[in-house]
């Protein structure tokens, strides 16, 4: 095993130093039949088929990344054409999508028995990016379902393959 240039307090300095230089904004799909989400058993978000998607932000993420990673869901192509192969959008497929926030997304799970969610997004901030993200997949011309931010929600889903992605920008 090669041996390492830098001392182990220096690989969790520059480990810490990542991630914070380098902001991922997360996006998990998942290609559904249905799915819905409650909020104190409400329903408040319901699609039948399309896309769930998880979204996940963090404090260096920007309306620009949002836009970016909207354009990339609304043309990501997961659904099967009529030889079965992956190569329809969801709008293609006639479908829509419900975006559910989702800050345990960016846990940082490297180390110990706990996740730490101190790259998640402010919740003002995350809040601002999700609604912006919501706001231009529907100006994208995509039909758009929401969770409620910030609340304990209960996502109810029927994943068709099961077919899930993960998206970072």
């Amino acid at each position: 095993m090669p041996k390492s240039f830098y001392s182990p307090a220096e690989v969790e300095y520059l480990e810490v130093v990542w991630v914070y230089k380098v902001s991922k904004l997360i996006a998990l799909l998942q290609r559904v039949s249905s799915a819905s989400v409650r909020v104190e058993g409400d329903i408040v978000g319901e699609i039948g088929q399309g896309l769930l998607v998880l979204l996940g932000v963090e404090n260096q993420d920007t309306v620009e990344k949002t836009e970016r990673m909207a354009q990339r869901v609304s043309n990501y192509r997961i659904f099967p054409d009529e030889q079965g192969k992956m190569n329809l959008n969801v709008q293609q497929a006639g479908g829509s999508i419900l975006v559910v926030s989702q800050f345990t997304l960016m846990a940082d799970t490297r180390k110990g028995n706990r996740p730490g969610f101190s790259n998640a997004g402010d919740p003002v901030l995350g809040e601002r990016l999700y609604d912006h993200f919501c706001q231009h997949l529907q100006a994208l011309g995509v039909a758009c379902a929401t969770g409620q931010y910030a609340a304990d929600m209960q996502v109810s889903l029927v994943n068709e393959g099961p077919t899930t992605f993960w998206l970072q920008i």
